[in-house]
């Protein structure tokens, strides 16, 4: 797969002959567009954020197979099959380099796109599903004659065990070495005798999944080499770049411009940061209120959320000077911290306009010592977060439902959780950025207020 600089390419020349499932066994040998790269990738990395969300929140097999159909069709959809094809082959491999450069991001990549596949896969017609696993070339031969003859007894009790009838005992089953379909033996699903497992025509997806997690496992350890070895310092003007921003972006909204949900003034702040701001930045605020200064993260962090809920700069500079002044004089003030608000908002410097910090930066912040800006799921001792909740309002089972996110390193599902046990409503969409969770907020805060007559 080779990736070039932006020019019309003709479909004819570039289409991949595959099923409408790749087991993506080795990369295509075609030519990618420089966007396509990104654009490609940054659309499946939607598909597998909802699967892990999905995954996070206990969805069962079933609601878990309409999720990914929706999120396939929601993002990698194309009018062309081919096309859409040709997607799915080259997004999975972007992503195979961007998450194979460190042992967390390959667990995770291996984790979800193994979930993707067997969800993908159980929504296949059972004839697509063994053209399927004809591509694998599985070497498992269906039982039949004598042999399943006698096993039928045996067969009987096992679907009586899964609360099946004996009419529920199907009529083609695959003798498989036990260890390849760990899942079916660990809930006791098959029928196990001699070192092999019985497996049924419908159950296939576990031989199919296993098979396509180790190739997988394997691949990523190889991508990892030719990473490390080549592709980094070779690419590193044009690929490398994306490659090792990908697995750190934010898909949503950048809340550079305030909303008709998100504009504060100086009289709301202290209010509005007890009703709406999310757990990270009403740690910082209480620090900055409680010390009269942050550090340069914590300033970072929370300066540029106020400025994402609409805190205009001349209230910015007021609200910062009133606190620091009490500690450093204005004198220093001036010097010091001023130049970097307004540097915040567009007006020194590059005239950047800086966008507030989404969930993924926070979270893989490293705040040190006297440091309070990072995430306080992720970041928080186990008590210091359970006091913090408890203020929040949240009550001992809400409490421990977000504790055994946090315990998981689900720290955007425990933010998602915080927020429905508060306002008392779902969050369908998770929590990805603090903004997004302040917008939310007052949208439900507002829509409970009652209008004034006119």
């Amino acid at each position: 797969m080779e990736v070039i600089r932006s020019q019309k390419r003709t479909a004819s020349n570039d289409i991949v002959s595959t099923p409408t499932l790749p087991l993506y066994l080795t990369a295509p040998p075609m030519e990618v567009r420089l966007e396509e790269f990104e654009l490609f990738a940054i659309d499946r990395l939607r598909v597998l954020k909802g699967v892990s969300d999905g995954l996070a929140r206990g969805r069962n097999p079933n609601e878990m197979d309409d999720l990914v159909d929706t999120l396939w069709k929601e993002h990698m959809r194309l009018p062309d099959v081919s096309e859409m094809i040709n997607k799915d082959i080259i997004s999975h491999f972007v992503l195979r380099l961007v998450y194979c450069r460190s042992d967390e991001l390959k667990k995770w990549f291996l984790s979800m796109e193994t979930a993707l596949f067997r969800h993908r896969f159980r929504i296949k017609k059972i004839e697509e599903q063994r053209a399927i696993v004809g591509e694998f070339g599985l070497p498992y031969k269906a039982v039949i004659g004598a042999e399943l003859e006698s096993l039928k007894e045996r067969l009987v009790l096992v679907a009586r065990s899964l609360c099946q009838t004996s009419s529920d005992v199907e009529n083609i089953y695959y003798k498989v070495p036990f260890e390849e379909v760990p899942d079916l033996v660990a809930t006791r699903r098959v029928l196990l005798q001699k070192g092999y497992a019985f497996v049924a025509g419908s159950q296939l997806v576990s031989l199919v999944v296993t098979q396509f997690r180790s190739h997988l496992s394997k691949a990523l350890i190889l991508t990892n080499r030719k990473w490390t070895t080549t592709i980094r310092e070779r690419e590193k003007d044009r690929l490398t770049p994306i490659v090792e921003a990908l697995s750190t972006s934010y898909l949503g909204p950048d809340y550079t411009q305030s909303s008709e949900y998100a504009d504060i003034s100086l009289k709301d702040i202290d209010q509005v940061s007890k009703s709406s701001f999310p757990l990270c930045m009403r740690h910082l605020f209480e620090k900055l209120r409680e010390d009269h200064h942050l550090k340069h993260g914590g300033r970072m962090q929370l300066g540029l959320f106020l400025k994402g809920v609409g805190l205009k700069l001349d209230d910015a500079l007021a609200f910062w000077r009133e606190e620091f002044t009490k500690k450093v004089g204005s004198e220093r003030f001036d010097k010091e911290y001023a130049y970097a608000i307004r540097h915040n908002y567009g007006k020194e410097g590059k005239r950047t306009d800086y966008t507030p910090y989404a969930c993924s930066k926070i979270i893989t912040s490293a705040p040190g010592a006297g440091d309070h800006h990072g995430c306080p799921y992720r970041h928080f001792s186990e008590d210091n977060l359970k006091a913090a909740l408890s203020r929040m309002g949240l009550s001992s089972r809400g409490m421990e439902d977000v504790m055994d996110k946090v315990r998981n390193r689900h720290y955007q599902l425990a933010c998602t959780l915080t927020f429905e046990a508060v306002y008392g409503t779902s969050c369908d969409t998770g929590i990805n950025h603090p903004n997004q969770y302040f917008e939310e907020s007052q949208k439900i805060l507002k829509s409970k207020t009652p209008t004034a007559p006119v």
